[in-house]
């Protein structure tokens, strides 16, 4: 007899998992930090300075609840996108923003179309409301557009997810081919467009904002190149009558004062940006050489990251991970076929290249004599 509160089915036959083990429950299994945290494409560039001032003035203030509205930062973003306010619904993270998309347009059994190996958590999020997945396996390195065409064609599918500049492959389409995309999908199907990398593509990539379709959801994060990771920021645009749905369900205290005010300001420190996207242009081109120092490639990256082909398979690639963790360095890699031959390295400061640089010729070495 089963004396405790049952579960539903549907979390009952979930796996008891988390699409990322993080950095810091490593160090703990390991009993040791690591000396180079590039694995979770955080800006280790951190924050504006007047980012950090903001928060420290409005430190004593953290006895009160923010703005459940969000209205300053939503003033803010709609002039910064040239929409209105009623374009934009903000959340904890482009990843809680996914869960709330998915729980608004998918029943169980109901089919989504991904990426076979794509962005994982939108996957978490699949399965905890019972989506049914429509794999379709990348064009190469980059998200199969027409793959995904067709099958949300064929499936009549009432969602499908694109990130573009990829993750965790770090490629890009064109918006040209973007957009034509969008215009070919049924007026039916809710597409997700997760730009989180976009203030690192070049400007060719990225669709200008048209909030007239109501089947599209663009979603922007301040967790990458503004370095707010820690403070769980991210937003999405749309035409009004897609955004207003996410009042209905979102967590309305779920942006804290803090959190607020923080991205206020860093909305507002664009030359900041700036820099931040020019030393991550500096730092890829870095592991781009170190790379080829070792006879390896990398693929061309859009994002805050790099994908490193080591030349042989995912096993190897593994190894060449785990070497890098013996080695105080923390690298994650794609788990996707084909993919699983790379390694995933997000761009930092100097010193952790340094670091990296140093440790991967260890690390390459070691796995190379198995």
């Amino acid at each position: 007899m089963n004396n405790r509160p049952s579960l539903t089915p549907l979390v009952e036959s979930l796996p008891a998992t988390v699409p990322f083990v993080g950095p810091e429950t490593q160090e703990r299994n390991r009993g040791r930090p690591f000396r180079a945290r590039i694995g979770a494409n955080e800006s280790g560039f951190g924050p504006s300075p007047r980012v950090i001032e903001a928060i420290r003035n409005a430190a004593p203030d953290v006895w009160m609840y923010g703005d459940p509205e969000n209205h300053e930062l939503r003033a803010a973003l709609a002039q910064h996108h040239g929409v209105a306010p009623e374009n934009i619904a903000i959340g904890e993270g482009i990843d809680a923003l996914l869960g709330l998309i998915v729980r608004m347009y998918i029943e169980p059994g109901a089919p989504v179309v991904v990426s076979l190996g794509g962005y994982p958590t939108f996957n978490f999020h699949v399965a905890g409301f019972g989506g049914r997945f429509v794999n379709v396996p990348y064009d190469g390195d980059r998200e199969n557009l027409q793959g995904l065409l067709e099958a949300t064609i064929s499936e009549n599918a009432p969602l499908v997810y694109l990130a573009n500049p990829d993750n965790p492959m770090a490629t890009w389409w064109d918006a040209a081919d973007v957009t034509r995309f969008i215009e070919a999908l049924p007026e039916t199907t809710m597409l997700i467009l997760d730009e989180a990398y976009c203030e690192f593509a070049p400007t060719s990539a990225i669709p200008p904002i048209d909030v007239s379709r109501p089947n599209v959801l663009r979603m922007r994060t301040f967790s990458k190149a503004y370095g707010m990771a820690g403070m769980r920021c991210g937003y999405a645009i749309g035409e009004a009558s897609a955004i207003a749905p996410f009042d209905k369900i979102r967590n309305h205290f779920g942006m804290t004062r803090l959190t607020q005010v923080a991205a206020l300001e860093a909305l507002r420190d664009q030359p900041y940006l700036q820099s931040v996207v020019d030393q991550v242009a500096a730092a890829r081109d870095r592991i781009g050489r170190i790379a080829a120092s070792h006879g390896l490639t990398t693929l061309p990256s859009a994002t805050n990251f790099v994908a490193l082909d080591c030349g042989a398979d995912g096993t190897f690639a593994m190894r060449v991970l785990q070497e890098l963790g013996h080695r105080d360095v923390f690298v994650r890699k794609p788990m996707g076929p084909h993919h699983d031959r790379c390694i995933r390295v997000s761009v930092g400061p100097e010193a952790e290249m340094d670091l990296f640089e140093s440790a991967f010729a260890e690390a390459l070495e070691a796995a190379r004599k198995g």
